[in-house]
């Protein structure tokens, strides 16, 4: 069977959703739910990726991802694959936990987003596991209409279509929602083109000849995000030695110095660079060396308090979506 085409470029919108292998489940208890959802803050540090919305059923998922950097499938990659590594190791079984490839319909985010995002958070009701949408745990509706705080996703472009008043979009969401319950509301996904567009035609002929770009120079592309990634792995060694006012030498020299370890924790942390990329950039390091530092210092963190502050200190300034707010 013909692998689905995946069109990937910098600020890319899709609507991305994956079932169980054999429609079975894929949460099986609360902490499930729990571990799946830091899965996605994670890959959002990682992967400097924003999820504008979610719903995780019993069987399957919805995500509503933005990708600035056109990496959708490392992103996927990511989640579902450290997720059934989860699921395998606590059930103690092998194999396939989704079924297939996770399925990726890019949107045109002028048209169909705020439909798209209902139509995601009304599936708890659809699926009669509740009456009111924010009465499901799994979701991030709540979010949407409450105003508290929120890791995993960003809510305010979608609440800014309806008003620049952020009280007054909430209300609006939540009216513009609950006016579809009960009501058989067309599900917009049925006007894909080709499987894997939702949008008008305009936008369906610029992602056209977006797709054969990519494939025309795909080498050339495949080229550039390795040195883009590379390039942020040299931001964060930056950064680290900015904030504590070292040298780069410095930090390749001292072996045993916790600056070089906070580098290669945040180079893990938030880019999909390869230990040996790592390695060689702190100063031949191996591959396998950078693996064991990164695992140690994850839990050194958590219990060194102080430690865990300057890591928090060195992320504002990478964060990409504060710098994404701010222009």
């Amino acid at each position: 069977m013909a692998r689905p085409l995946r069109i990937e470029y910098e600020g890319a919108f899709y609507h991305v959703t994956a079932r169980g292998n054999e429609r079975r489940s894929i949460y099986y208890s609360k902490s499930d739910y729990e571990s799946f959802k830091q899965y996605l803050l994670e890959a959002k540090k990682k992967y400097n990726c924003i999820f504008h919305c979610y719903v995780l059923m019993g069987n399957h998922y919805h995500l509503l991802i933005e990708t600035p950097q056109a990496n959708l499938n490392k992103i996927m990659h990511y989640i579902n694959g450290s997720y059934t590594t989860y699921i395998n190791i606590r059930r103690n079984r092998s194999g396939h936990l989704f079924q297939g490839r996770y399925k990726a319909i890019l949107v045109d985010k002028d048209s169909y987003l705020m439909q798209l995002s209902r139509y995601i958070h009304l599936n708890p009701v659809r699926a009669k596991l509740t009456e009111k949408p924010e009465d499901y745990p799994y979701s991030s509706y709540k979010g949407y209409i409450s105003g508290g705080k929120e890791d995993i996703i960003l809510r305010d472009f979608i609440l800014s279509m309806l008003s620049k008043e952020k009280g007054e979009a909430r209300k609006k969401y939540k009216a513009f929602t609950d006016s579809a319950i009960g009501l058989e509301i067309e599900d917009p996904t049925k006007k894909v083109y080709g499987g894997m567009i939702l949008g008008g035609k305009g936008f369906i002929k610029e992602t056209l000849k977006e797709l054969k770009s990519n494939y025309i120079q795909k080498e050339e592309i495949s080229h550039r995000k390795a040195l883009k990634s590379t390039q942020e792995i040299g931001d964060i060694l930056d950064s680290a030695c900015e904030h504590f006012k070292i040298s780069k030498e410095y930090v390749m020299k001292d072996k045993r110095d916790d600056i070089r370890k906070i580098a290669i924790y945040l180079m893990k942390a938030h880019t999909g660079a390869k230990n040996k990329q790592m390695g060689e950039l702190m100063g031949k390091v191996s591959y396998s060396a950078v693996a064991k530092i990164y695992q140690r210092f994850k839990k050194k963190i958590k219990k060194d308090t102080g430690l865990n502050k300057k890591i928090n200190k060195i992320e504002a300034k990478l964060s990409f979506v504060n710098r994404l707010l701010k222009n």
